[in-house]
């Protein structure tokens, strides 16, 4: 995770930056869809974690563009899933708010003589 990102960094500039690490792997600047300013924080890969290790200690605070950029280790899982795990952990867990409008849309049906209740 990168953070404090101004406006003036793109993506070129974050990779130019940690491009000194052999296992650096790919940036992201995360921009607003609407104004395309960059939202304060971007995300920054490495394939090997003494990589990341070492770009934590030595980068957090160096200048990126005209602000000091501030880094933390993401909060990364491992996105393999095996589908039989997800089902069980999600067996029994309460619809989001999305899911329940969807649910509505699409599953319930609308007969527009119904008196309402």
């Amino acid at each position: 995770f990168v953070g404090n990102i101004g406006n003036d960094v793109t993506v070129d500039a974050l990779s130019k930056a940690f491009a000194k690490y052999p296992s650096f792997q790919k940036s992201k600047v995360i921009r607003d869809k609407k104004s395309s300013k960059t939202k304060g924080y971007g995300f920054v890969s490495f394939g090997d974690s003494r990589d990341m290790i070492r770009a934590l200690s030595e980068m957090n605070g160096k200048y990126v563009g005209n602000r000091p950029i501030v880094l933390r280790s993401g909060k990364w899982k491992d996105r393999t899933i095996d589908p039989k795990a997800a089902a069980v952990r999600l067996k029994g867990q309460k619809a989001t708010g999305w899911d329940q409008k969807r649910q509505r849309r699409y599953h319930m049906t609308f007969d527009p003589y119904q008196k309402k209740t």
